[in-house]
């Protein structure tokens, strides 16, 4: 699959996730721009940085009308603090919504007339957390929720000038494991709840997003790709009485 002299931008590419997409598509053979408010720690060889906060409408549109051409936008920066319900105001969680939902819609609708003219494609970067409940980070995913939907529109009212797809992403090992998980014991644990026995690496997701990005997924649009290692194990097998394994 590759992408020699396309145009890609990888929105929160310094790290994590981010950076591993940005790795797979300077692979591919691609031209990344990579952007997020602050540079990487650790310089992305054959990408080149450019300082964006994609909640600012107005450097959004002004950062895209500088680009003299996009082949790929994938929609990767998000994220949220581990926040219940009853812990904050609305404000803070509209924040959440905000970075997850309401930038990548101005990022896509900036970097629409360069897609068109490239007949390129839009690669969101979803999340299991928005397709089941997500205590905790609830406002997290419902926007992961909204962004799906958000894609499915897009690809049918930009058809057939820009295909529009989702990752939706399960667990991924990245420096912020910890955070999320504990130790390395509390990962191992995490990672023996997901059939394939693991957390998925940023390469992983850099891989999917790369083929839905590639001419072999020509004839795909407002897909949503599960990423996520089989999924997880459903609670109600381990705490049934009958029917165990062994």
């Amino acid at each position: 699959m590759e992408l020699n002299g396309r145009v890609v931008v990888v929105t929160g590419g310094t790290r994590g996730v981010g950076a591993g997409i940005a790795r797979r598509f300077t692979e591919a053979g691609a031209e990344v721009v990579v952007c997020a408010r602050r540079p990487p720690q650790v310089p992305l060889p054959k990408t080149e940085f450019a300082p964006l906060d994609v909640r600012d409408a107005d450097a959004v549109r002004h950062f895209f009308a500088g680009l003299p051409r996009l082949d790929v936008l994938v929609n990767n920066a998000g994220g949220a603090p581990y926040r219940r319900l009853t812990d904050a105001d609305a404000e803070r969680h509209a924040r959440v919504v905000e970075l997850n939902l309401l930038a990548p819609l101005t990022v896509s609708l900036a970097a629409y007339e360069h897609l068109r003219r490239t007949r390129g494609s839009i690669v969101m970067i979803g999340s299991v957390s928005g397709g089941r409940p997500s205590p905790g980070t609830a406002a997290y995913g419902a926007a992961k929720a909204g962004l799906e939907s958000l894609a499915r529109s897009m690809a049918v009212e930009w058809a057939p000038d820009v295909r529009v797809n989702t990752l939706v992403v399960g667990m991924v090992r990245t420096e912020l494991s910890a955070v999320h998980y504990g130790d390395d014991d509390g990962v191992a644990a995490v990672a023996r709840t997901v059939p394939l026995g693991r957390l998925a690496e940023p390469s992983d997701i850099g891989d999917a997003a790369v083929f839905l990005a590639s001419d072999a997924a020509a004839y795909i649009s407002g897909a949503s790709l599960l990423v996520h290692g089989g999924g997880e194990r459903p609670a109600f097998l381990d705490a049934a009485t009958t029917d165990r394994d062994g």
